[in-house]
């Protein structure tokens, strides 16, 4: 006999509860429990579908990926889109989710036949307005607007689709459930029939998803937990490039990441995004210095500016973009204790230039280079580039891959390296090449204050 109980279930970390709770024991997020039935229905011994096997003995090829045709895209999952996975890929509005998806859903049709693109946000019209505008009108790409779970796996069970996208799996509802689309009990059941689907017909579902202010994916994490990939949509709106990044990958490396600019046509790869990054480069300017840092398996050349004035009101200002702020005071602080600087009455302004968040140890040599440069109003040499870790003692740290970091280095012309002293074991002599090795921010000080 079936015995109907009710559970709660935290809306933002997924932790369950036999009553309702004002704030999660677990994320302590507040009023997130959400109400869900539960029907146990006893022990059953039920009848065996599949035998077990050694692993030794199951059959795995590389033609068990699809090659979508967008080299980026390609890296980011892995190496193209494994057969019968599901892939989550979210942004915020307006990024390019949808218009990279409808790119390599037109691509992945024209090699590998019917492709299925379901949008519960836009009508079949207003889908064909945007492929003209990208320009990848393709007969075998299948549109249909649904929000309506029965009518989608309906329509899965009548034809054969070598890929399905959905549009996004917030706007979709399983009639059955209650509580609204995007609700636990709602997501939760639409994702695991897609895996079912996806499973057992062995074919590949992307699903796009709407993210919080924060940039974090929206709705229950029980989404993030369920779902193969998930892959991350990032850039600000006021630039061209974007960033796509792998935040969990069952069939892949989560360190890769693929380059994109937003042109009139859509989202147009950048093979070499050092060189673009680095056009429009000011020269002979203090408080820019470039940083070889490593986005997932590929090394790239940023700038970073920093500019340090007279302070305008009585408190002075640290202000960074696209680095942390809290690293940026830290290293400040480092430099008035170690250095005898004094910024307490200076303003210090940080800046990655091209919009993007950089998160790495590397950039600390970068960001107290550009202080200083500015600091001192010494502009440093064209061809001068820095790059390693700074610790509370005001020591150089050795970094990782650091050979790559001076190949991409030396193809772009930069010539005068600044590195950790640790760094410099096993490393090839090369006689077009100027590398400084370092053990702490004296001798940083010491070179750039004999700059010019």
């Amino acid at each position: 006999m079936a015995i109907n109980k009710c559970i709660y279930i935290c809306a933002e970390c997924g932790y369950n509860s036999s009553k309702w709770m004002g704030r999660c024991p677990q994320c302590s997020s507040w009023n997130s429990f959400q109400e869900e039935a539960v029907t146990n229905k006893g022990k059953q011994n039920p009848a065996i579908r599949n035998e077990v096997c050694p692993i030794t003995e199951i059959e795995s090829s590389v033609s068990s990926r699809y090659k979508t045709g967008i080299q980026e895209f390609d890296r980011v999952l892995g190496g193209g889109i494994v057969r019968g996975s599901l892939i989550l890929i979210g942004g915020a509005p307006g990024i390019g989710k949808s218009t990279l998806i409808l790119q390599a859903a037109s691509l992945f049709s024209s090699k590998y036949g019917k492709v299925l693109y379901i949008s519960g946000e836009e009508s079949p019209v207003q889908i064909k307005i945007r492929a003209k505008r990208l320009q990848v009108i393709n007969d075998e790409l299948y549109i249909l607007s649904e929000t309506n779970l029965e009518q989608i796996i309906a329509h899965l069970n009548r034809d054969k689709y070598n890929l399905v996208i959905i549009d996004s799996i917030q706007t979709v509802r399983a009639p059955g459930l209650d509580g609204a689309p995007g609700s636990v009990s709602q997501v939760k059941e639409i994702t695991n029939k897609l895996m079912e689907i996806a499973k057992t017909e062995d074919v590949p579902i992307i699903l796009i998803g709407h993210v919080t202010k924060e940039g974090e994916l929206a709705g229950p994490r029980v989404l993030e937990h369920l779902v193969d990939t998930v892959l991350q949509f990032e850039g600000e709106r006021s630039y061209s490039y974007r960033l796509l990044r792998a935040v969990k990958n069952r069939f892949g490396s989560t360190n890769e990441v693929g380059v994109f600019e937003m042109m009139d046509t859509g989202m147009e790869e950048v093979l070499n995004p050092s060189q673009l990054f680095l056009e429009e480069r000011p020269v002979d300017v203090s408080g820019s210095v470039i940083v070889p840092v490593i986005e997932g398996s590929r090394p790239l050349l940023i700038e970073v500016q920093a500019l340090v004035s007279p302070a305008a009101f009585s408190v002075p200002q640290r202000v960074s973009s696209g680095v942390d702020y809290k690293r940026v005071t830290m290293l400040i602080a480092v430099l008035e204790k170690k250095l005898g600087i004094n910024f307490q009455a200076k303003d210090v302004h940080i800046n990655i230039t091209g919009g993007f968040y950089i998160d790495e140890p590397a950039l600390d040599l970068g960001i107290i280079s550009a202080i200083i440069s500015s600091h001192k109003d010494k502009s440093l040499p064209v061809n001068m580039a820095a790059a390693g870790e700074v610790g509370l003692a005001g020591e150089v740290r050795a970094i990782s891959n650091i050979s790559e970091r001076i190949s991409e280095l030396k193809k772009l012309g930069y010539t005068r390296i600044i590195i950790p002293k640790g760094s410099m074991k096993g490393l090839n002599f090369d006689p077009e090449l100027d590398i400084v090795g370092i053990k702490s921010i004296h001798e940083l000080y010491k070179i750039i204050c004999e700059v010019g």
